[in-house]
């Protein structure tokens, strides 16, 4: 029985496989044809057939090239356990959108509290949300969620505004060199206080979080360059007392 050798374009139109795909096959070694002619034409038997309509139907289930020919080279090949750890990618990657959309939905959330952001601002709202994922546990993320939402978004604006006055009355105390103690101060320290109390709804771990997110981010990252390190120091002098 006369064995089967098809060259590379008969091969393409047999499979549908385009001839520049099989040729790039065979440049990372994933399907190189058992065969060449005297003239250097590839020659595809019975076995590469066969090879290539394995690497067709796993790529159909999403398989990365590299996996497929890591699968593909193992002496005994099992199908079973291919897809079961394609199972387990996928639901990683799931996992992953899930997350992303997520992340999506609280930035859309705020963004409803905002009739115009710049660039800047809306780079600076992801990385905060960002953060937010670092150091806040699932069950504390849907407690902020739940928080917000009962907060609302015209009482969030609100707060965001008497949080950047708050700031900028603190500042100046600072710079004129005010005492932490002093009666003007402890009233600043009062408001900070409320403010973050009224972020976290008084949950101790969320506070602790949130101490957290400043210390190892600092503080002008953590608040988006609104509190700088120094401010930071005095202020929290000034809860002290």
């Amino acid at each position: 029985m006369r064995s089967i050798a098809l060259k590379v374009g008969d091969l393409a139109k047999q499979t549908g496989v385009s001839v520049r795909t099989l040729h790039y096959y065979d440049e990372i070694g994933l399907l190189s044809p058992s065969h060449r002619t005297d003239t250097g034409y590839r020659l595809y038997d019975k076995a590469d057939i066969m090879r290539l309509q394995q690497i067709v139907a796993l790529r159909q289930l999403g398989f990365p090239l590299e996996q497929i020919r890591h699968c593909l080279d193992q002496d005994q090949f099992s199908p079973h356990q291919v897809v079961q750890l394609h199972l387990f990618q996928l639901k990683e990657q799931m996992a992953l959108q899930q997350q992303l959309y997520a992340k999506l939905a609280a930035i859309a959330t705020r963004l409803q509290a905002t009739e115009t952001i710049s660039m800047q601002e809306f780079i600076q709202l992801i990385e905060v949300t960002t953060m937010v994922e670092k150091y806040y546990t699932p069950e504390q993320q849907e407690f902020l969620k739940a928080r917000s939402e009962q907060m609302g978004a015209v009482r969030i604006h609100q707060a965001e505004a008497e949080w950047q006055d708050l700031i900028e009355q603190a500042q100046i105390e600072m710079e004129k060199g005010t005492d932490p103690s002093s009666e003007v101060v402890q009233a600043l320290a009062q408001r900070w206080r409320s403010l973050i109390a009224e972020f976290t709804g008084g949950n101790p771990g969320i506070e602790q979080s949130l101490n957290t997110m400043y210390q190892q981010e600092g503080a002008e990252s953590a608040s988006q360059g609104m509190v700088d390190s120094a401010l930071m120091e005095y202020m929290g002098r000034a809860m002290q007392c």
